[in-house]
């Protein structure tokens, strides 16, 4: 059986453009002579649909959609994810389900039983477990049919209560077919290949593993579709981060890739991955334990790469799906804007990305230089508006009510909102999409100022340490000086005030964030990283900040999501919380 994986980007809710591009790869398998084309988990509708599945009319669409694909099924096999409505009145209305249809018919539907309901995901708010599980017959082979988290239930200590594979396995299947819509974080691609291999070996049968790729607002998924026989060994690896298209021949004793040399990954290789991950609900928290290794592994070359990567999808993607195509973004001299304007010129393209450099008297002039020389190197447009005149005017409006009290955070807060005016009247002028400039140090501890550098369409480093930002600059600079040395080497400041450095706030940025790492992504209390090594006073101090600023970043843009617990949809903090405060 000649069997297709299509891993494409779809667009929420854009019936039209999905359907089109699915029906465009059916018709290219066709030539190929393929058995079965399989897509990714609601690849009619995108993922994640959200409240969108509570709109009759969206339910209808998709439904219209499996009809125009089942039109191209003539002597083809599809397999496609869709929403499905739930017949029984008792439960939720729908399934999330994967649909096989065949010679213009639906032959089987599988739906979806284990719903994630954690970090980004809320499936159960929508739907209905499956609570029935049955190979599907196709050409003379039983096909176990899952979806994504279907596949996550083992381990000591299990999510959920049923695996639907324990009940499939029943029914004496011949290979596993898993579409998924699994999202990037930069521990998550060695995790997935762990778990496809421990369930090809517990139940001793292949495994094609299609995935989704592109992004959706905040949620970056990188593809990475898998094949594995069924003695755990890779048999394909797809791309990352790019649509792609692989062709599988499954024969009685054996899977090989059409016309391609398969890429087999060692057994020695493979067998380490089970040694570094703990394979339980604790799967999705970053596996790093070791405080004297974090800031190493966050700024690793290969996790960096990840970022970068995802980072660049996470742009083009939410300008294209927004019907955008230029940004604007305040640009410093200092590490973030650089990094920043540097991932937009990549994304966008150069010509599409404006710089607007806002100096005060608080500013050095190495600030504009650098600012200037980086925007020369990577050609984009950039203006020069200094703010001095117009702080000033706001002084002056000020200074009755200000009774002349001393300098202060509301003197240092009225530059940076200046600067989010100007900005966002540029963009309101030409219709740019604001990009902000903010890492995910300063947003934890509240270092930003709502309104003024705070201000954006969409948080382009939101979701990485200061520590990833100047690996992140290192990695832009791999093959020739694009941000300018003095950028990675002075130190931070919000230049606010006269000689101000971040230090004068926050703790050195390589102890800072092994405490936010601990705290947000391990979700360790105090004592336990106390316990690391740390000064009990910095870390309670730290801890304090993060809780203490919540409301901060609850009024902040959508964050582009690395990480496996980033700010946003996927961290629900009570604002009002006294926990550590």
């Amino acid at each position: 059986m000649k069997i297709v994986l299509a891993q494409q980007n779809y667009h929420i809710g854009n019936f039209e453009s999905n359907t089109q591009k699915i029906i465009g790869v059916i018709e290219d398998a066709k030539k190929q002579n393929a058995d079965l084309i399989v897509f990714t988990e609601l690849a009619v509708c995108g993922y994640p649909p959200r409240d969108f599945l509570e709109f009759e009319d969206f339910i209808n669409a998709c439904y219209n959609s499996i009809e125009l694909i089942k039109k191209h099924t003539d002597n083809i096999g599809v397999i496609v994810g869709c929403p499905q409505r739930n017949p029984v009145v008792e439960g939720k209305d729908l399934f999330n389900a994967a649909w096989f249809l065949y010679n213009n018919e639906i032959i089987g539907v599988a739906q979806k039983t284990c719903l994630p309901n954690y970090d980004v995901f809320d499936e159960y708010r929508y739907f209905e477990p499956a609570y029935n599980w049955n190979v599907i017959e196709f050409k003379g082979k039983k096909i176990a049919l899952t979806i994504c988290e279907d596949i996550w239930n083992l381990g000591d200590n299990p999510l959920y209560r049923v695996c639907p594979m324990d009940e499939l396995i029943k029914q004496s299947p011949d290979l596993m077919i898993n579409i998924s819509a699994s999202p990037f974080d930069y521990d998550h691609d060695e995790d997935r290949k762990e778990v496809i291999r421990r369930n090809v070996l517990k139940y001793k049968l292949p495994m094609l593993y299609c995935n989704t790729v592109g992004s959706q607002t905040e949620i970056v998924f990188d593809g990475g579709s898998l094949v594995y026989d069924a003695e755990g060994n890779i048999i394909k690896e797809m791309k990352y981060f790019e649509e792609d298209y692989e062709t599988i021949e499954v024969t009685d004793d054996s899977l090989q890739l059409t016309d391609k040399e398969a890429k087999s990954e060692p057994k020695s290789v493979i067998s380490k991955l089970s040694t570094v991950i703990q394979l339980d609900k604790d799967l999705r928290v970053s596996k790093q334990t070791d405080p004297s290794k974090i800031i190493g592994y966050l700024t690793s070359e290969n996790n960096i790469k990840q970022i970068y990567d995802a980072l660049i999808l996470g742009i083009r993607d939410y300008f294209h799906k927004m019907g955008f195509s230029k940004a604007i973004l305040g640009s410093s001299g200092g590490i973030d804007s650089a990094v920043t304007l540097a991932l937009a010129c990549e994304a966008l393209g150069k010509e599409n990305v404006r710089a607007i450099l806002m100096p005060s008297q608080y500013s050095t002039s190495h600030s504009v230089s650098d600012a200037e020389l980086l925007s020369q190197r990577l050609g984009n447009p950039y203006d020069i508006i200094p703010i001095k005149n117009i702080y000033e005017s706001f002084l002056s409006s000020l200074k009755p009510v200000f009774n002349d009290l001393p300098f202060s955070l509301a003197e240092e807060n009225i530059q940076s909102r200046t600067r989010g005016n100007l900005l966002m009247a540029i963009a309101n002028k030409f219709g740019y999409i604001l990009l902000n400039t903010s890492n995910k140090s300063e947003l934890a501890t509240g270092y930003g100022t709502l309104y003024g550098d705070m201000a954006g369409g969409l948080s382009v480093l939101g979701d990485v340490y200061k520590m990833q930002v100047y690996a992140l600059a290192k990695y832009i600079n791999r093959n020739e000086e694009i941000i300018p040395q003095n950028i990675l080497v002075k130190a931070p400041s919000a230049e606010l005030r006269p000689d101000q450095k971040d230090s004068d706030s926050l703790p050195e940025y390589d102890v800072l964030d092994k405490i936010l790492y601990q705290y947000i992504e391990k979700r360790q209390g105090p004592k336990e990283i106390i316990a690391m090594g740390i000064d009990e006073a910095l870390v309670k101090r730290v801890l304090k900040m993060v809780n203490a600023n919540e409301y901060k970043r609850n009024q902040f843009c959508p964050i582009i999501r690395v990480s496996c617990k980033a700010f946003g949809v996927g961290r629900r903090v009570p604002i009002v919380g006294k926990y550590l405060g």
